[in-house]
């Protein structure tokens, strides 16, 4: 074997590492030939939507599959889909997903860069954004885009298919989503794209697309969907399952504590990006029911702390869960919140919670009363209608989450 083609294999094999589908091999082994050969390197493409301003451990699958390619001497393309945000992938939806308007894609993309800095070095990637081309694209030459895929073949994708059987409205714009997207390969002449598995359909079409545009079709790479705190669906902030990348060190450490321990393992092989081989044994032995899960979620959590966080940031959280969790004590150094009552002099405990404790509505607050995890210095609080008088209070809901309130007017 050639020195050529020992390189070329070895790039094939960290690209292959991890990944549910691999479309287009033998076409990108030429093409990795000729890169290596001509040093000119691969345009690796990864777009994400700004549904939502937090960026979670599920996206950092194929984030990490970027800087794969960043290693081995390609060029990573971050792709922010600002346009697209504005239309909603409806992949896994079961009805129409409402768009954002432009704002508020504008505000959730202006984080998205200094999140992936935490895995990429965005400085010597591509970052771009899709509305560079869709806002100047003429009305005709959108149409031109549109006749180049038929009805018939969207409605092969399962969510489509699914909703269509079922007599489930699937709106116009749900339909153009997967040529916006495929269009995004064509303006950036991407030869690989990457997503998760659920974008299979989609990439697939970016292929076909780029042929009508006269372009050699780009490899497809897809990597499993992590699960979800939950246990049972896929990571989604939708879905509430979520630890995002930027959650404090404590949260990030104690939510990943909570996981069920079923997914131990593949969140180990998943989000170890072949940085953890040695959990992978004890992972293997906890499918078998031969290994101490507390034990290996301990060395999970600590690693996806100091991963984000840094080595201090994670010792401190680790103290703090003992403290907090296994121990039951109050967090050290707790701040006190000032609340100010209402005009009887007293402040609704629902309302207390939500604004102290970061409870996301009143809801969620009288939904963890009733499920007896709320306490009140010390006490189980049972009646959600509960009003606190004048005075300091240590307010507690489920293990992690405490607050000192003092309810005093103005």
């Amino acid at each position: 074997m050639s020195g050529l083609d020992a390189e070329v294999e070895r790039q094939l094999e960290r690209i292959r590492a991890g990944v549910d589908s691999f479309v287009g091999e033998e076409d990108l082994r030429a093409r990795l030939a000729e890169a290596v050969a001509t040093r000119r390197p691969l345009r690796v493409k990864l777009g994400m939507d700004p549904s939502t301003p937090d960026l979670h451990l599920g996206h950092t699958i194929t984030l990490e599959k970027l800087r794969v390619f960043q290693e081995l001497g390609h060029t990573p393309i971050f792709l922010v889909g600002d346009f697209t945000a504005r239309i909603g992938d409806p992949t896994g939806k079961k009805r129409t997903r409402p768009a954002l308007d432009a704002e508020e894609v504008r505000r959730n993309a202006a984080t998205y860069v200094d999140q992936v800095r935490k895995i990429l070095d965005v400085d010597r990637a591509e970052v771009r954004t899709n509305s560079e081309w869709m806002d100047r694209m003429a009305p005709a030459d959108f149409v031109r885009l549109c006749s180049r895929y038929t009805v018939a073949r969207l409605l092969e994708r399962d969510d489509f298919a699914k909703r269509h059987r079922e007599g489930v409205p699937i709106s116009l714009h749900e339909l153009l989503y997967p040529l916006v997207q495929a269009y995004d390969s064509v303006a950036l002449r991407a030869d690989v794209e990457l997503g998760g598995s659920d974008q299979l359909f989609n990439l697939l079409v970016g292929r076909e697309i780029q042929r009508d545009y006269g372009q050699a079709p780009q490899a497809v790479l897809t990597h499993p969907l992590l699960v979800g705190t939950d246990g049972k669906e896929k990571m989604s902030k939708s879905l509430g399952n979520t630890i995002g990348i930027t959650d404090p060190p404590e949260q990030m450490y104690g939510r990943t504590m909570s996981i069920p321990d079923a997914l131990i393992p593949s969140w180990v092989g998943l989000l170890g990006a072949g940085r953890w081989d040695d959990l992978m044994p004890a992972a293997a032995a906890l499918e078998g029911g031969g290994a101490d899960p507390m034990a290996l979620k301990q060395s999970l959590a600590q690693r996806l702390v100091e991963r984000f966080h840094g080595p201090e940031a994670a010792r401190q959280a680790i103290s703090h869960f003992r403290r907090v969790v296994q121990q039951k004590q109050v967090p050290e150094d707790l701040p006190e919140v000032r609340v100010t009552p209402r005009s009887d002099g007293r402040a609704g405990l629902l309302d207390v919670m939500r604004e102290t404790l970061g409870v996301a509505s009143n809801a969620e607050a009288r939904r963890l009363v009733l499920q007896g995890a709320v306490e009140l210095d010390g006490r189980r609080v049972e009646d959600p209608g509960l009003r606190l008088e004048r005075g300091s209070y240590l307010l507690r809901a489920g293990r992690r989450r405490f607050t000192r309130v003092r309810v005093e007017p103005d």
